[in-house]
């Protein structure tokens, strides 16, 4: 991948002063905790006003954690991935609410940072889509692994089934840099049992017919190649889920 200036995952922006949390986070994290409150509140009607997450005949909340590959960038809301992602599984007839958590230019210690308010109570499962832009401005790998098992162990403290989405470093970061990197999700997934989606890019990193101009981000025609893709994982993390309340029932 290219980094371009102006981008979100732009490397350039390394070392230079990160605003603060009330002003990145602003218009975006409403949004985020708007969509949230919608998904939540679908779940507290149905369980009849209790605010314990009841699944509505069948139904699930999703949260989509991430970056600009979540958050869908340059792309209207419909073709952004949690969007493309939720129409996929109710074509295949799963009664289903995919949140888009994605914050564009977000680390995954940033990430880590607006856990519990970008994954609130009744959330179901999530996906983690993160360490794009730690990979663009070289964060150490070690660094990478701590931010990713966090919020891999908060989630799963609280209930929530999570699936990783892998992500690879830059063929310029050198092959070493690559391998420390890409192991920090196999690794993660290993010691916490979560399961793994190994590329989040898979089919779509370096082919022009499918990313934006900056030759990074998906393009609509990327995007839906990503979630015909992953959604076998994320059907397998739908499962978990059910199987678990169906056990907690017995």
């Amino acid at each position: 991948m290219t980094a371009v200036p102006g981008t979100s995952l732009d490397w350039r922006s390394r070392g230079r002063p990160r605003r603060t949390a009330s002003k990145r986070y602003g218009r975006r994290g409403a949004e985020i905790k708007r969509r949230l409150a919608a998904a939540i509140a679908v779940l507290v009607l149905a369980a009849g006003g209790s605010t314990v997450a009841a699944e509505p005949a069948g139904g699930l909340t999703i949260v989509a954690l991430g970056d600009s590959l979540t958050a869908g960038y340059r792309l209207d809301q419909g073709d952004a991935f949690p969007a493309r992602l939720e129409r996929a599984l109710r074509d295949r007839g799963h009664e289903v609410t995919v949140v888009n958590g994605g914050v564009s230019g977000d680390t995954s210690s940033a990430v880590l940072s607006r856990l519990d308010w970008s994954v609130p109570e009744g959330a179901d499962a999530a996906i983690v889509e993160v360490g794009a832009n730690d990979a663009l401005r070289g964060i150490d790998p070690d660094e990478t692994r701590r931010a990713l098992s966090a919020i891999v162990r908060r989630l799963q403290d609280r209930g929530i089934e999570v699936l990783i989405a892998g992500m690879r470093a830059p063929p310029n970061m050198g092959g070493d840099y690559d391998r420390r990197f890409k192991a920090v999700f196999r690794d993660v997934a290993g010691e916490t049992g979560a399961l793994l989606y190994p590329f989040f890019l898979d089919g779509v990193a370096a082919d022009r017919a499918l990313n934006l101009d900056d030759g990074m981000h998906p393009n609509a025609r990327g995007v839906a190649v990503i979630v015909d893709r992953i959604l076998p994982s994320v059907e397998e993390l739908m499962s978990r889920v059910r199987e678990n309340r169906q056990a907690g029932r017995s």
